[in-house]
This record gives structure tokens, C-alpha cells and sequence, in this order.
């Protein structure tokens, strides 16, 4: 368990500022962009069309899915139940900072949240890609629920109306209602 949670709480694999990514940040041959950069940067309208999975790859490599956090999130809090409060592990890797499993679940709620809620410029990251949303006082608070998040910016990603599975982040908001 300490090991798989070493993996998933290193910043430079999978854990980012707004949740897990869907799949490591690197490969073993090296950044995972290297591929793609080359097979994005071809000019030849065949090749663009034979390439496009790997653009494709790409750009999902690096994604936060609601679902995939949501199910992490209820695991490590079953765990929690079952290790208790003596079983600790490094969050992030490489920190020195110890927390119960309970502790990291609740801070991957917190990155998850902070795709919706305004940053300290009263933005927030899931309209990075529309600044006229930001602004707008019609729309500044409608929040869509995109299909994934960018996990380097927390920008939404794909159908703007998940709101099945994004409407996940309602649950995970819950026990700031309470405090």
C-alpha cells in the first residue's frame, strides 16, 4: 500500500494541483511529450491523420477524470477504516510531510475543488480557457462540468456538460458546507 500511494502522491508521476492524473506524468524513455511534439509537428496532411491517436494519447495522458478521483478518494477512506490513525505516508512524495491515509483523501478533495472554486485573483481554473466567463457577471458563476480537466492548469477539457460524473465534486464539497 505504501508503495502504490509513493507512486500516486508524486508530483512527477501522477499526483497534480487538482487531483490524480489519468496516467503518469513520464515515461521510462523520458517525457511523454517527446513522441507526441514530433508527431504533432509533421506537416504531411497524411501523417496528420495517421498521428492523430497519438495526439490523442497525449492529451489524455496527462488528465484528471472525476470518476477515476472520486473512487480514489473512497478507497483511501475505506482504508483509512482499516489501517487507522498510525498507518502514515509522505504527501506529496518527497515532502517529509506524513498523513493519514484519511488526511490524503481529504487533500485530494481539496485539489479536485480547486478546478471550481476562485484562486486568489478570483478566477477559476476550469475557465482558464474562456476569460470572458471569468469576467462576465451574467456567467461568472455558471460553472459547467467538463468531461476532464487539463491536470497542469485545472482548465476543463472535452464535453462541457458531464454532469453526471464531474457533479461528483458536490459530494466532495460537502463537509466544507459543515464547517
Amino acid at each position: 500500500m505504501k508503495r502504490l500511494l509513493q507512486r500516486m502522491l508524486d508530483e512527477s508521476e501522477f499526483l497534480s494541483d487538482y487531483g490524480v492524473r489519468r496516467s503518469r506524468a513520464r515515461t521510462s524513455n523520458g517525457p511523454t511529450c517527446f513522441a507526441a511534439t514530433a508527431a504533432i509537428s509533421r506537416s504531411v496532411h497524411a501523417r496528420r491523420i495517421r498521428d492523430a491517436p497519438l495526439r490523442r494519447q497525449f492529451q489524455l495522458a496527462r488528465t484528471i477524470w472525476f470518476p477515476l478521483n472520486f473512487l480514489i478518494i473512497e478507497s483511501l477512506q475505506k482504508f483509512h477504516h482499516y489501517y487507522g490513525e498510525d498507518f502514515k505516508v509522505e504527501c506529496p512524495t518527497g515532502s517529509g510531510t506524513l498523513l493519514t491515509i484519511e488526511q490524503v483523501s481529504e487533500e485530494l478533495s481539496r485539489r479536485l475543488s480547486r478546478i471550481f472554486l476562485k484562486d486568489d485573483d478570483g478566477n477559476r481554473p476550469v475557465l482558464r480557457h474562456t476569460p470572458e466567463l471569468q469576467s462576465d457577471p451574467h456567467y461568472s458563476d455558471c460553472i459547467p462540468f467538463y468531461e476532464y480537466f487539463d491536470g497542469d492548469n485545472g482548465r476543463g477539457v472535452g464535453a462541457s456538460h458531464q454532469t453526471g460524473w464531474t457533479a461528483l465534486i458536490a459530494k466532495l464539497l460537502m463537509p466544507r458546507l459543515r464547517d
